[in-house]
């Protein structure tokens, strides 16, 4: 099993039920949760004109290999309503990998650590609560120490 960290957000319908029904699916695709962060409202970021989201993170288990957990999380956003819109615009459901153990991955398909993971308070506020001494295989940053000195300067509210 493989311990990987996911970023899951929505701005859009029942975001809170959304997100809810994604770590559900996520689970029975063989994504066992072992923990999921308090849920935070987020302002948008990159495209401002758009609803707030709900954003957590989970850390869970699971046999997939990186590719095959993207393809997961792709037929979740999908099954939940997911379609191509504007780029960084308003989503039913955002699913993104930040973390699988300690692996580096740099492939056309994907991107492990995600590459926007210290620029982004509203992934690094949740995942601290869950994994403040967790390191990024990169950088050899912990979690915490991202998130003190992240450039990221918006609003994460705990709900």
């Amino acid at each position: 099993m493989k311990v990987v960290y996911l970023s899951l957000g929505s701005n859009l319908g029942d975001r809170l039920g959304l997100i809810r029904r994604g770590v559900k699916l996520l689970a029975d695709a063989g994504v066992r949760n072992c923990r999921i962060s308090s849920y935070y409202r987020t302002k948008p970021v990159d495209f401002l004109a758009q609803g707030w989201f709900i954003n957590c993170v989970v850390e869970a288990e699971t046999e997939l290999l990186p590719l095959r957990l993207l393809r997961v999380c792709q037929g979740v956003e999908r099954a939940l309503g997911r379609r191509p819109g504007v780029s960084k615009g308003p989503r039913l459901i955002d699913i993104d990998l930040l973390l699988y153990e300690n692996a580096v991955i740099r492939s056309r398909e994907l991107v492990v650590p995600h590459e926007r993971l210290p620029d982004r308070r509203f992934a690094l506020v949740p995942l601290c609560e869950l994994a403040p001494e967790v390191r990024h295989p990169v950088l050899n940053r912990t979690v915490r120490e991202m998130l003190h000195d992240t450039p990221d300067a918006s609003q994460v509210l705990r709900l």
